[in-house]
């Protein structure tokens, strides 16, 4: 909205404040400053507030605002007075201002840093989390407008106005005055106001994510008249997957005297349906698209699908079609999947929903599927249900230019159907968010992504996402820091999340291999040592192996507590005439699963070569036996991991990180039904690889004592995949513990950091109108600003000509190094600019000469003379802050290993003491830092120390863009930083950081 003439040029109308947030229960609502163009809307939202509400906003009867009111209330100069409305379909639901004050509590302007506020919600509307929502943006503003506190007055009848003043996690005051309670924030940001307002967040959008994917009735708009088209298929593949709820088609071509098409009600709106409606099925021509969301919105519609083409994936037309498309199904409330989606599944016995062009249901099983590619969904449900594997949910976003990966990650946190997150991206649209909820979603049960369009320059046209300067190799490594899985292919993605989904997690590397052919056990045993595991010599079942024998080896391996894991190998019997019998598969599977059930939980995965219905039959969900040890008092066995808080154990009954210990019987992974979309959650034990819950309800399992439990065991038809898959878990696994207990940021490093010097010294450098793109330091400033955080950089003196180096090397000591400083040769000792132990005068004046000759003018190569430092290993360290993925710390040798082989380590800001130590061990080349080939040990010890001090420098002053430290020598006792370069910048804006909204892309 523009400001009018009554509102100052310098107090123009502040746009960046309005923003489309989600409330409590997943709907959405747009927030934004009040204008002088309200007044109508203000008077109408104030008729329909209730004369308690209005009570307690003004502590008396006030029926109706004078013209006096509506002008003040409308009227505002975005500094001492501010006013922020909340819409839905264009009109108010909600208010709040505040007035700036001083002292004495009366009107007044900067620098005075309090401000009086007030809320008012609409009846109809509290309880949705409106209240809380906008104190979130208006103390955003607040702060940007320098005030620090808000001051309120609360009748004490007012619960529910006090209680969100309570709960937002604000140091506060109160007191008790005139017969009021008088309410005092303190508007700094704290870890309580921000673990509300993530958790807030968390729940709102799984909320929202929720009513998409378990809608008590659903309308197809643009049911074709005749089969086939989008429409009618997808309505009749709702039909098909047997909804459990209301189904309705809608085309305005309809015949007027048309009653039902696939035996559901046909309408030719929604507004003739004449109920509500959860959620519409959009398949018509983008053109129609703007019609029939209005048609939805205005008839109450929770959430769409847009199954229409004709978007972003169409140029710049199409993008501006697509941004007018969110803004219009949000101003009613809606969220959206698409357009240009492939459509959802929720297999859930509650809901049973295929509203997508997927002619047959996915099996209900335990894994999310999200992807952004519907051609790519097709491939993913194909090869499920090849493999036997069933899921909880599946989504197939498209364009996704609202409902994103994100929101999916927020509810397969607490979703108990799911245990294993699977997706496809070729995108991230607010990476910084992505990877905080990965990590906390990966504490709870695993996240497996493949990341399409990984190059740059090669996002897909549909999607208008933040660009990322970093290489795909730093974002992998980003994701392996939050714990995500990061693989290569879907069929990579696949084979892990079978494995995940219905096997435990491994408590270590060490692999048993066991089968009937010599040569497959060598290949599993190789493929093991390729991918980092510790594989026992393989165990020979020999050709003549029954299934019998089978099961007996398994369940020694199993037993054995020296193993972690299990790969059974297996190929076609041979009968006495010489042909392979390869009928057998189904009596191998039981004797596996058998031994699988009864023994101790590791993982088992089978590899086979042609053994007709082995993997069918590995893959089918089978009773097969008690649990081992159950005691028939109805307990169910712990789950290998669960959502939430642990439920109670004995000690001693799980291991580190959550895992059972091995040797530990098998947990309990019945299902006996599937959980009502409002209930509890599911019964007993969380399943294997799954999500549990500490909140269990008395469901048939533990009514009835131990029940039969289902087991699956994944089967690859080749060595590689299965191995590939398990070292994928074997990673997870150490991760999990790891997160278990997080890294710490070192106290020591408070007593020598000066951190408000640093910020003086960052303001001065950078001046009163610093230039966007930022500057470069000097070596001197650069050297003044990392000593404020302890790190010495090596004076480096110039030597301008022959005799300005003699005496730079006089002033700082024989032996000394005499280097290059142009950029095309710094850092280049290969090209011969480097000249390193000159002892004397004469070998420096004889090395200057030499430079010269070779290289250019002094005044071309900017020559510096150093004191040598201790011999050691020269490395890297880097920090840089992407906008979008923000402040990164990288690590590695200096010369060829990172820059020819690309060996560098990454993790995000803040590192932890751990973060560190892992950093420096996780590059190919960590051997030469712990005394490689009789090598004396490097000072790791002061390296971790470093990249800690680098990490906080860039954590605390957002200013500073990026530190390269090049070469770093680490001797073995300390080590020196011989060179140094500092970038500062008005520090880049910060998508994960201020009050709640949703994207706008």
């Amino acid at each position: 909205m523009e400001p009018t003439p009554e509102q100052s040029p310098h107090h123009a109308y502040p746009d960046h404040w309005e923003a489309d947030v989600v409330l409590r229960d997943g709907g959405t609502a747009r927030i934004r400053p009040i204008t002088t163009d309200d007044a109508e809307r203000l008077v109408s939202f104030y008729e329909q507030v209730s004369d308690e509400s209005k009570y307690y906003r003004f502590f008396a009867p006030y029926p109706r605002l004078s013209a006096k009111d509506v002008h003040r209330f409308t009227h505002h100069d975005y500094v001492d007075r501010v006013g922020l409305a909340v819409t839905i379909g264009g009109e108010f639901i909600a208010t709040v201002r505040f007035d700036r004050i001083d002292e004495q509590g009366r009107p007044a302007s900067a620098p005075a840093d309090e401000a009086e506020v007030a809320f008012l919600v609409q009846d109809a509307h509290q309880g949705r989390g409106v209240a809380s929502a906008l104190l979130e943006h208006i103390a955003a503003v607040a702060r940007e407008r320098g005030i620090v506190r808000f001051a309120a007055e609360v009748l004490p009848a007012n619960n529910k106005m006090i209680k969100v003043f309570r709960d937002a996690g604000y140091t506060q005051q109160r007191s008790f005055e005139d017969g009021s309670v008088h309410l005092t924030l303190d508007l700094e940001p704290t870890a309580a106001s921000l673990a509300v307002q993530r958790g807030r967040e968390q729940r709102a959008e799984a909320r929202s994510v929720q009513r998409l994917l378990a809608p008590g009735s659903v309308v197809v708009v643009g049911t074709g008249r005749a089969p086939g088209g989008v429409g009618r298929t997808v309505l009749r593949n709702l039909l098909g997957s047997g909804f459990t709820g209301r189904a309705y088609a809608v085309n305005r071509s309809f015949a007027a005297e048309q009653a039902t098409v696939e035996g559901v009600p046909a309408h030719r709106s929604v507004g003739e349906i004449g109920e509500q409606v959860d959620l519409a099925i959009v398949a018509v021509p983008a053109e129609r698209v703007p019609e029939a969301v209005a048609d939805c919105g205005e008839h109450g519609v929770q959430g769409l699908v847009v199954l229409s083409a004709g978007y972003a994936e169409r140029g710049a037309e199409g993008r501006e079609r697509q941004r007018e498309l969110v803004r219009q199904a949000r101003s009613y409330g809606m969220r959206i999947i698409g357009p240009n989606a492939f459509g959802i599944i929720n297999t859930s016995d509650a809901v049973r929903l295929n509203a997508s062009l997927a002619p047959e249901s996915p099996a209900p099983g335990r894994i999310g599927l999200f992807t952004q590619s519907g051609a790519i969904g097709i491939a993913l449900l194909s090869g499920l249900h090849r493999r036997g594997a069933g899921l909880s949910t599946f989504i197939s976003a498209g364009n996704r230019a609202d409902v994103s990966g994100n929101d999916f990650l927020q509810y397969w946190f607490e979703d108990q159907d799911t245990d294993v997150a699977l997706l496809y991206l070729e995108s991230l649209g607010n990476p910084r968010k992505f990877t905080r909820l990965a990590r906390r979603t990966a504490a709870v049960k695993p996240v497996v992504v493949v990341k399409g369009a990984r190059h740059s320059g090669s996002t897909p046209p549909g999607h208008a996402v933040p660009v990322s300067r970093i290489p795909d190799a730093t974002v992998s490594a980003l994701m392996r820091q939050a714990g995500v899985i990061r693989v290569d292919t879907v069929t990579e993605m696949v084979d892990a999340g079978l494995l995940l989904a219905d096997q435990p997690l491994p408590a270590g590397p060490r692999v048993a291999i066991l089968g009937n052919s010599e040569s497959l056990g060598l290949l599993t045993y190789d493929a093991c040592l390729a991918e980092g595991l510790r594989p026992r010599p393989p165990r020979d079942l020999t050709t003549a192996a029954g299934p019998q024998d089978f099961r007996d080896a398994l369940a020694e391996a199993l037993s054995d507590q020296t193993c972690d894991a299990v790969i059974v190998t297996a190929i076609p019997w041979v009968g006495e005439n010489g042909e392979a019998e390869t009928g057998e598969g189904e009596v191998l599977a039981a004797a596996l699963r058998e031994a699988a059930a009864t023994g101790p939980a590791k993982p088992v995965a089978v590899v086979h070569v042609e053994i007709g219905g082995l993997a069918e039959a590995l893959a089918a969900a089978a009773s097969t036996a008690t649990p081992a040890g159950g005691s028939g008092t109805g307990e169910p066995a712990q789950a290998p991991y669960a959502t939430g808080a642990p439920a109670t154990v004995g000690a001693g009954e799980r291991g580190p990180g959550g895992e059972p210990p091995a040797g530990a019987p098998r947990p309990d992974a019945s299902r006996a039904g599937t959980a009502a979309r409002e209930g509890n959650g599911r019964d007993g034990a969380a399943g294997r690889g799954g999500s549990g819950t500490a909140e269990r309800g008395e469901g048939p399992d533990e009514a009835l004592g131990p029940q039969p439990r289902t087991w699956r065991i994944p089967a690859y038809p080749a060595a590689e995949r299965a191995v590939r898959a398990l070292s994928e878990a074997v990673k997870y696994a150490q991760w999990r513990r790891q997160a278990a207990v997080p890294g710490k940021i070192p106290e020591f490093l408070d007593e020598t950091i000066d951190e408000p010097g640093a910020a003086t010294l960052i303001e001065e450098l950078l001046g009163t109108s610093p230039d966007p793109k930022g500057r470069p330091l000097t070596h001197d400033e650069a050297a003044e600003l990392l000593g404020r955080y302890g790190i010495a950089v090596r004076p480096a003196l110039p030597a301008l000509d022959p005799q300005a180096a003699v005496a730079a090397a006089e002033r700082l000591g024989y032996p000394v190094a005499l280097k290059t400083t142009a950029p095309h040769l710094r850092h280049r000792a290969d090209l011969g600019g480097v000249r390193l132990d000159l002892a004397n005068e004469s070998a420096l004046g004889r090395a200057y000469g030499e430079l010269t000759e070779l290289l250019g003018t002094p005044a071309e190569l900017r020559p510096v003379v150093q004191a040598m430092a201790p011999r050691g290993v020269d490395t890297v360290v880097r920090a840089s802050i992407d906008a979008a993925a923000g402040a990164v710390l990288s690590f590695g040798l200096a010369g060829a290993p990172s820059e020819l082989l690309g060996d560098v380590a990454h993790r995000l800001v803040p590192a932890t003491d751990r973060d560190a130590a892992e950093l420096i061990r996780s590059i190919r080349a960590a051997p030469v830092l712990f005394g490689w080939r009789g090598s004396a040990p490097a000072d790791t010890a002061a390296l971790e120390e470093l990249l800690l001090r680098v990490s906080r420098l860039v954590d605390d002053h957002p200013e500073v863009v990026s530190v390269a430290l090049e070469p770093v020598v680490v001797a073995t006792q300390g080590l020196t930083v011989l060179g140094a370069s500092v970038r500062l910048a008005p520090p880049p804006a910060r998508t994960d950081l201020g009050p709640r909204r949703l994207p706008n892309y």
